[in-house]
């Protein structure tokens, strides 16, 4: 992996969390970084001290760059707010002679300074001076950032946004231009584009309504209807995937069992493991603090008396619950494995979340994924617990069942 950030005479150090399981050909910083960076220098603009708000800042290259300038700092994955923590540790020595930039986390990891970060967007202060977007990938959470933004901002704020030229689509600006005001684009360069948004007190007023989170319904395996709610960045959120749907035919849980729902989304599996066996032990773990959100909503919503048996852990792959659990006591492990990372394909997630499944199961604990048929995690599985048995399967999902012996 390349990690030598070098940009207008400066140099960090900058990873991918976790470093030691990405490609090789994987970098934590991308053409719009420069651009963000390069733009400002040029214009003779500094970050502002305290009073700066950088979201969607994927693996903490901004956040890092900018550490001095004590920045507020937002992002809803759990692993970007590793990245920047293991990227302001690795720079400490670039900010020698600023104590300013001190390194500080609260109890559970969280940097507290120099960089202010944020898991909800209600928190982020009001009236910055400048906010800097990094677009995301699902378009309903920058819809849903600008309309956190349109309470916080004035006109005298200064917005600017990038991304690759392929992601700064009509639709992206028509969100910029319909929350907050006038909007252009730069040229392109190194593949990717600026983003300058003049905030409108005209536009600002005028009455906005979220759509998030969006509610719908859907039956588990028993026939209860499920009201799921999904906030804006959950992974399929305006209906239920096809590998899942399937999943829920074929899911046996019983009441004395604890089961983690890994990567959970809304908590769909979950959900359908507590309409089985209401008073099994549910763990919700995901990446997204929206998506862990979401699942306590539908918990609440549906399963009202399982709220004591259930818990939410933000988490790369279950590496948090391990560390606060130890191994070797959860019974079932359901999994419906991403392969993909920001806008890189990779399989390091599903092999970890693999082994980490193996170390949290019990002996005789199953784990049990849904996946697209050509992904061939059966091989993956067979490495990592020696053997594994298909339970069932259709012409494009398989689900695979791996037993901890």
């Amino acid at each position: 992996m390349n990690t030598c950030f070098s940009l207008l005479d400066r140099e960090l150090e900058l990873v991918r969390y976790p470093a030691k399981h990405q490609h090789k050909s994987l970098q934590a910083w991308d053409s719009a970084d420069e651009l963000i960076i390069e733009h400002l220098a040029s214009q003779e603009l500094t970050f502002p001290q305290g009073n700066g708000i950088i979201l969607n800042d994927d693996f903490g290259a901004l956040g890092t760059w900018y550490a001095a300038a004590r920045p507020h700092w937002y992002s809803d994955s759990w692993i970007a707010h590793r990245s920047l923590y293991a990227n302001l540790n690795h720079n400490t020595s670039a900010f020698q002679g600023e104590p300013q930039c001190e390194l500080q986390c609260d109890d559970n990891g969280v940097v507290t300074a120099p960089v202010s970060t944020h898991g909800q967007l209600s928190s982020l202060p009001a009236k910055p001076q400048l906010v800097i977007i990094k677009i995301p990938r699902t378009l309903a959470l920058l819809e849903q950032q600008l309309l956190v933004l349109r309470d916080k901002i004035d006109e005298h704020t200064r917005v600017l946004a990038a991304a690759k030229v392929k992601s700064v689509t009509k639709t992206v600006l028509a969100l910029f231009e319909k929350y907050l005001g006038p909007t252009s684009t730069s040229l392109a360069q190194k593949k990717s584009r600026l983003i300058f948004c003049q905030p409108q007190q005209s536009t600002l007023t005028q009455p906005q309504t979220s759509p998030y989170p969006t509610c719908w319904e859907h039956p588990a395996s028993t026939g209860q209807t499920l009201t799921l709610y999904n906030h804006a960045n959950v992974f399929s959120r305006a209906s239920l995937d096809i590998g899942a749907r399937l999943m829920l035919d074929h899911m046996h849980v019983t009441n004395q069992e604890k089961v983690i729902d890994l990567g959970c989304g809304n908590g769909i599996l979950g959900l359908n493991a507590l309409a089985i066996a209401p008073q099994a032990a549910v763990t919700f773990v995901d990446e997204s603090f929206m998506a862990l959100a979401s699942a306590r909503d539908n918990v609440t919503a549906n399963f009202p008396d399982a709220l004591a048996r259930c818990d939410y852990v933000a988490s790369n792959c279950l590496e948090t619950l391990l560390q606060q659990n130890g191994d070797q006591s959860y019974d079932k492990v359901l999994c419906n494995p991403p392969f993909h990372q920001q806008n890189a394909v990779t399989d390091h997630i599903a092999w970890q979340m693999f082994n980490d499944s193996r170390k949290a199961l019990r002996r005789g604990g199953h784990l049990i994924v849904v996946a697209n048929r050509h992904l061939d995690y059966h091989v993956k599985l067979k490495k990592v617990f020696g053997g594994v048995k298909v339970l069932a399967s259709n012409r494009k999902f398989v689900i695979l069942s791996a037993a901890k012996r």
